[in-house]
Order: C-alpha cells, then structure tokens, then sequence
C-alpha cells in the first residue's frame, strides 16, 4: 500500500522496524530499520553540528552513506547540497560556498579535490576515517523522530547543468520530493518487493527524485551502483534482482554498446525511466533485455512535467496537460499545431516549434540566491518558461526538439536538434550523435554533427539521401568523428564544449561543399574558404590533425 506521508522524514520514519533487506552497495547490506536507525543517529549528530539555517554538503560517489545523510537531513529538517565531484578548483570551492555549506560530507578519496581552496567556515565529515566512526558513537542508539518535520522544509539544494553560467541550485522541499515519489510510485506501481537499481550520481536530482524517492515511498529496496558502469550494468541487475531504474544522458547508448549474450533477458528488471535515449536505442534496449524504457519529461526545477500514457504516439513524449503551451520565444503567442508529411517530416517547423511554458500550477520552489535566474523561468502572471524546445500535433502530443540553445536557424529557417539527431541516430555506424549549429559566415546557422562510431562518408552521404523524413536543410554541413562522445558528469552530451569548438577541434571533420552531396575531409584551405566563419578558420596545416578516418579506423579507435 502506497504511503500517504506529506514529508521524506515521516517516510524514513515509516522504516523503521522494517528489517527486510533495504540498502545494498558492494558487499554491505542494511535493512530497513538499520537505514532509519542509521540517519536518525547522523541527525542527531547534525542537530549538535549544523548552526540553524546553514546547509550539509555532500561530495560522495553513491555509496550508502549519500542516502544515509539525505534520509537524516529529513529528520532534522535541514538541506543537502549535491555537490559535483566533477567540478575542479575555484568551481568546486564556488558550489560549495553559494549554497553555504557549513558542514561538508566526504571520504579520502574526494579529499584532493579540496587541497587549495579557501574553505575555512567549512568542516569536514570524512566517513571512510577512525575519527568519524568515533564522532557517530555516542549517538548510535537514537530514533528516527519525524514530528518536528513540515512540507515546507527545505531539504535539497540540486545544481542545474545549465551549459552556460555558473550551476543554480534548485531547491526542493520535503513536501515537493515525497509528492514525487508517491507520483512516481503510482505511475509504476512500485512495490515493496521491488529493488531500484540507482546508477546516476546522487548529486543529481534524477537519481533522487526518480529513484530512491519512489522507493522510499513504496518501501522497495535500494541497490547503490559506485559509479556507472556500461560494463557492470547487467551483472548488478542480476546480482541485486533489481525491477527499476532511471538514466539521463548516453547511459543507455553505454550499455547496448556492451558485447551482447545469449542470456541478456536473464533478469528480473522491468522498466528504466529517464531522458535522451531517443527512440532508436529505446527500441534496440527492449528487443536485447526486453525491458521497456519510458522516456519522460520534466524540468530540473520542477516547473513542468509531461507523462507518457499508452496511445502516446512514436517520437512523442506524452499528452499536454491543462496549462502546458509551446509559445512563440519573441511574441509570446501560442504555436500553431505541427504539419507532419505522410513520411513523418515536420513541414512547418519555423512556426510550430516554440518553448515549452507551464500556465498552470507550477511546483518551481525557486533558486538558492540567485533572483535573476528566477526571473528568467517565473515571468508575468506566474508562467513558468522551461528553457526546452517543444512542437505539439493535432492530437495534442507533445514532441520533444531540445533545448533554446539548441536552435539553429538555417537559410532563415529554424530547425531543432533533437529532431535531426533522432534521424541520424539510425545511421548504422553510429554510437552516438550530437547535432550543434556552428556560425554561417553571412547569417543563421550552419548544421555541425558530431557522430562517435563508424563512418564512412560515401556511406553516410547515401544514407541521408535515403531518410524521407530529412529536410532539405537538415543534412549536416559538416561532420565531426569522435572517439568518444564529450559528456557531463551526468553522461549528458557536452555541447557547449561541441559549439564553442566548432571545426577548430582535435578530431577528424568531413564535410560537403556547396551544391555537393559528397563529404569530403575538411583541410585548412576549405576552412579558410566562404562556408566557413573567418573566426573558424585555421591554418592550411589542416582541420582536425591527422589522417583521414574511414569505417575500419573509426573501428580500430
């Protein structure tokens, strides 16, 4: 039976006395109740340790004191922020004194990270240490107290990854986080039995929001992965049993590059929930492990959501609800519907794609400090503008084009990403696909992708001829073979690095001359001719370095 409770500490609570098996990380297992007795002793320790509205970082991979901190800072009412283990240096020290972190919780192997910056107001909690362990003693004999708790507690500080600017914290309240769960929850009939499998980091609002607070909700068992591992993924399903999971970014592309086996339908998972698996990889995960994804949309902040339901059409991302419009960026009016040819191709993309705004109620609780960010989401009359690109068809479907800065406009018209990533994915070569707008020396836009895998231009130049659903200026100017997709730490492709690199990059570029279906290797003297922006021209010493890469190299790398 689905929990009711309107806070995360009623949910820790709820545990206790539960010695079913709960938590699983490695080789460490904990029970229910050693989960609840565990943060009730660490929220103790916080309430002696952590001044009155100063916050609890958290600089840990997952392991299983990140959910032992998260379920104690319910307890005692106080925030966590997820700090980024990726970040370096002065962006590390910036996270961490934004959000006014007056407690830190880390292990040795994070220690270097901190060597060098000024955080003298900060102290350390280092868990793998003799000193910690004496420091949690005194309070091992306490209980989980979830009275004091209210809805409007502030309980996580989640950094955005926004690709320009400084990260903004997101703030979730108990109140927000245990709704989501109990949605969560519903939508997928978890149940107590079931074992989420977390694999995204913890600093991240997916593995929180989407994993372990459906879990929490439901009362199903937790399994920590260290780190994501493509290579581990199936091996930890099995060995935990796990039904659930979520995933962001190239997770899924990861794990279908993994050698396949005669037993990968061996498991008992069900269902992965998440974003950016695209259509074609969603399709090849469910015919390899027979698992369906379900591939949902909702804003970082909390500001917008979208459901899949059954009938949901291929491509979609689910049925508008009350409240959620696609509106023009500049005039602020709704777009019209969009006008789909018999092959599936967009027809009226400049007027039928437009950001993504919620009229409705909006569960957008704000940003830490930071009043000008929140301006730019909440506008007049409370609409909360999400930052994504959306178009909607006559049915009311609303299909997913990527991100505001993800718009390219080519030869005056406008064109999303997402949309000519979706065809090029099914590029047989390809691993993986990132699709950028790189400078037209004139005006708009030029098409830029960057393709990991195989490539062989002959082969790829035939296959843009042979997608009905490629419009006249989507096929890519210029092509970018890489090794190894750029990612975040959340696995999420890094197109700012993609944009700002343009042709002027390490790897090998192909690319197809004016009036030409060919591609043909970029050299520094076409970079230096009229298709290319004078700021991205280089040096005749040639575009990329290195020899030319065909299919059989590509392979090799």
């Amino acid at each position: 039976m689905k929990s009711t409770r309107g806070t995360v500490a009623e949910l820790v609570h709820a545990r206790w006395g539960d010695h079913r098996p709960g938590l699983w990380c490695g080789e460490r297992t904990l029970t229910h109740h050693e989960v609840a007795g565990g943060a009730a002793a660490r929220a103790a320790l916080l309430t002696d340790l952590l001044p009155p509205g100063a916050h609890l970082g958290i600089l840990l991979d997952n392991t299983p004191e990140y959910p032992l901190w998260l379920s104690a800072a319910a307890l005692a009412r106080a925030a966590v922020a997820g700090i980024n283990p990726t970040r370096r240096g002065p962006e590390l020290a910036r996270d961490i004194l934004h959000t006014e972190c007056r407690l830190l919780i880390t292990d040795r192997t994070h220690l270097p990270l901190l060597d060098g910056l000024e955080l003298s107001a900060v102290r350390l909690l280092v868990t793998d240490t003799e000193e910690y362990d004496a420091l949690l003693a005194p309070y091992a004999g306490a209980r989980p107290d979830s009275s004091r708790a209210t809805p409007a507690d502030r309980l996580l500080l989640y950094f955005t990854s926004g690709s320009t600017g400084a990260p903004k914290a997101a703030i979730c309240t108990q109140g927000r986080l245990a709704a989501a769960g109990r949605t969560l929850a519903g939508q997928f009939a978890v149940r107590p039995d079931d074992v989420h499998y977390v694999c995204m980091p913890m600093f991240h609002g997916n593995a929180v929001i989407a994993d372990w607070a459906p879990a929490l909700v439901a009362g199903a068992g937790v399994a920590l992965r260290h780190r994501f591992s493509a290579s581990a993924f199936l091996t930890d399903v099995r060995r935990h049993r796990a039904t659930y999971f979520t995933y962001v970014g190239r997770a899924i592309q990861y794990v279908l590059a993994t050698e396949p086996g005669p037993d990968d339908r061996d498991h008992r998972l069900r269902l992965g929930f998440g974003t950016e698996a695209g259509a074609v990889d969603a399709a090849a995960f469910e015919r390899r492990f027979g698992v369906r994804l379900v591939e949902g949309y909702g804003s970082s902040e909390g500001g917008a959501a979208i459901r899949w339901r059954p009938g949901t059409p291929s491509g979609a991302v689910g049925p508008a609800t009350p409240g959620l419009v696609v509106l023009h960026p500049e005039t602020h009016e709704e777009c019209p519907p969009a006008v789909l040819d018999p092959a599936g191709r967009l027809l009226n993309g400049d007027e039928a794609i437009g950001e993504l705004v919620n009229r409705g109620p909006s569960p957008f609780e704000g940003y830490w400090r930071n009043p000008q960010a929140e301006s730019e989401r909440l506008r007049a009359g409370g609409e909360y503008w999400t930052g994504d690109l959306f178009y909607r068809d006559t049915d009311g479907f609303l299909y997913f084009a990527g991100r505001t800065d993800d718009r390219l406009r080519v030869d005056g018209e406008n064109l999303a990403a997402a949309m000519i990533e979706n065809i090029l994915a099914r590029y047989e070569g390809a691993e993986a696909v990132a699709v950028y707008a790189v400078p037209d020396p004139v005006t708009g836009d030029q098409v830029m992708a960057a393709l990991a895998g195989d490539f062989d231009p002959a082969d790829f130049a035939g296959f843009l001829r042979a997608q009905p659903d490629l419009g006249t200026k989507m096929a890519p100017r210029f092509v970018r073979v890489v090794r190894r997709m750029p990612v975040t730490a959340t696995n999420k492709i890094h197109r700012a690095l993609l944009r700002r690199e343009g042709v002027r990059c390490a790897d090998p570029v192909w690319w197809r001359p004016p009036g030409e279906e060919a591609y043909r290797r970029l050299t520094g003297e076409d970079a230096e001719g009229p298709l290319v922006s004078p700021r991205e021209a280089l040096s005749h010493g040639g575009v990329g370095g290195g020899a030319p890469t065909t299919r059989g190299e590509a392979a090799q790398k």
